[in-house]
């Protein structure tokens, strides 16, 4: 989809950090954005910052995690443009801690957000664009965490997984179709966002109590990565790479080159049936 100027583009998590770097040039190459956020205040100032920037914006409070908050995105986006081009699923949010002490909350709210969340984009908005007719295209975050494991992000590591296996399934069921709606999977290393403090957006009903050594596995692991985190890319120059493979048809989009070495290692490990090691974050 190389003229993106007019279309209409729809991205989730789009009130701070990669979502809100992609939806910051989409507007600047002439895109009508559709913001979606479930932090209610975040996107209200973002609207308001796009608005003044001159875009033509729509601010919609989502949860990623239901199915009607993404079916009703869908068609607020529909009713404003008339369209939909591009989707972007990018929500995300991150709990650690030893995969055997980690309440069922957190796999709940983490799966629910990073991989529910792309099911749930997929379904509602892969119909519309196929009925459309017209050239479209889905991007889904992944993560270098979805093609390698870390110890201490077990939910965030098995979400996005499930995100990149969904990506490239779709990918190739839609050209089996013949579509004009392609698929980008996008797999960033650390990229600085606030992912360390997304439990500031975490639903009640999932928050839990836990007992002192499990919290003070949780906080170790997470004070590690907000701190990496703080070191990492700059959400623009990602947003950069999604709108280049966006305007390629290019599947892969790995942000980190340096990083390729994990991935080769996790394959050979693979191929040569040796037992996976502990690495470094990330790694």
């Amino acid at each position: 989809m190389r003229e993106l100027r007019e279309k209409v583009a729809v991205i989730t998590g789009a009130a701070s950090g990669i979502g809100r770097a992609v939806a910051e040039r989409c507007a600047g190459a002439g895109m009508k954005v559709v913001l979606a956020d479930v932090e209610e205040s975040a996107l209200v100032a973002a609207e308001r910052a796009f608005k003044d920037a001159g875009a033509d914006v729509l601010g919609v409070r989502t949860d990623v995690s239901r199915a009607d908050d993404v079916e009703a995105l869908a068609g607020r986006a529909v009713e404003r443009f008339g369209a939909v081009h591009l989707v972007h699923n990018n929500a995300g949010v991150a709990a650690g801690g030893l995969m055997w002490e980690l309440p069922l909350a957190d796999w709940k709210w983490v799966l629910g957000v990073n991989l529910w969340g792309v099911i749930h984009g997929v379904r509602t908005f892969v119909p519309l664009m196929l009925a459309q007719g017209d050239e479209g295209h889905v991007v889904n975050t992944a993560s270098l965490a979805g093609l390698t494991s870390t110890p201490f992000l077990g939910p965030y590591s098995v979400s996005k997984h499930g995100v990149v296996t969904l990506s490239e399934t779709l990918l190739k069921e839609l050209a089996m179709q013949g579509a004009k709606v392609k698929v980008s999977v996008l797999c960033p290393g650390l990229v600085r966002t606030r992912i360390g403090e997304s439990g500031r957006n975490r639903p009640a009903q999932l928050e839990h109590e836990r007992d002192d050594d499990a919290s003070a596995v949780d906080a170790m692991s997470s004070g590690a990565f907000q701190q990496l985190v703080e070191a990492g890319m700059d959400p623009a120059a990602v947003a950069d790479q999604v709108l280049e493979a966006v305007r390629q048809e290019r599947f892969w989009v790995l942000t980190h080159p340096e990083l390729d070495q994990a991935i080769r290692s996790r394959a050979d490990d693979i191929l040569e049936r040796r037992n996976p090691v502990a690495q470094s974050l990330m790694g």
